[in-house]
């Protein structure tokens, strides 16, 4: 059963509650790891050093989206594969749990969905330009 009046606001606590978790991904690359860290760590793993930069541009620019409510939902879709990489990279090889040594891939998968949610419910109330998107969205 689908409730008119509080989907679009269970919507938008989905939007601002993701969205504020990027933007706190993203400054911990920025503030704890550091960029030139966090493109050291994305060569050791294989990745071009740049990679880390523009994941960390993503994860801000996409948050914030999210957080505003402009085209949040379509940010989702990205963010979504951002994580994705970060389960085939890092996390897929520690198991599932996520107290595992070097963190499983449990929360991550948690996260794709409720971001993969995000985009189908699309941005709710309270934003700013929501995805032109119809999929029977109200």
């Amino acid at each position: 059963m689908n409730y008119q009046v509080t989907t679009p606001i269970a919507a938008f606590v989905l939007r601002v509650s993701l969205g504020i978790l990027f933007i706190a991904h993203a400054a911990l690359k920025i503030f704890v790891f550091t960029l030139p860290g966090a493109a050291e760590f994305f060569q050791s793993i294989g990745l071009p050093g740049s990679m880390a930069y523009l994941i960390t541009l993503l994860e801000l620019v996409g948050g914030g989206a999210l957080v505003i409510g402009f085209y949040g939902s379509w940010f989702a879709l990205p963010l979504a594969l951002d994580l994705l990489g970060a389960v085939v990279t890092v996390h897929g090889k520690n198991g599932w749990v996520f107290s595992n040594k070097g963190g499983g891939w449990e929360y991550l998968a948690l996260w794709i969905v409720a971001l993969i949610v995000q985009f189908l419910v699309g941005d709710g109330a309270w934003s700013m330009k929501s995805s032109p998107l119809k999929l029977g969205r109200t």
